[in-house]
């Protein structure tokens, strides 16, 4: 294993540049402000929620408040198309 690497300068023939699709440092540690709120939810749901974060190696709790967000963006998104779609009545 000690053996030399001998580097020649050859052409490196075909190079395509990648864009960088990667997020900055910044967009990583962007963190949401957050409301505490005391909310009552069934064994069930908790026993299921823990059990999945279990398995994900992760935090129950922000299972539960990632699945709320995406809720929220989901119908964020259906409210404003149908309020793009809501057409005008002109008096005539």
């Amino acid at each position: 294993m000690k053996k030399k690497i001998v580097y020649t300068d050859e052409p490196m023939g075909d190079v395509e540049v990648v864009a960088d699709f990667l997020p900055s440092p910044a967009e990583l540690a962007f963190k949401e402000d957050g409301v505490k709120v005391t909310l009552a939810l069934s064994k069930r749901s908790v026993d299921f929620f823990k059990s999945e974060a279990s398995k994900h190696h992760t935090q129950y709790q922000r299972m539960i408040r990632r699945l709320l967000d995406s809720y929220v963006e989901a119908q964020s998104t259906v409210n404003n198309k149908a309020k793009t779609t809501v057409r005008k009545r002109t008096a005539i």
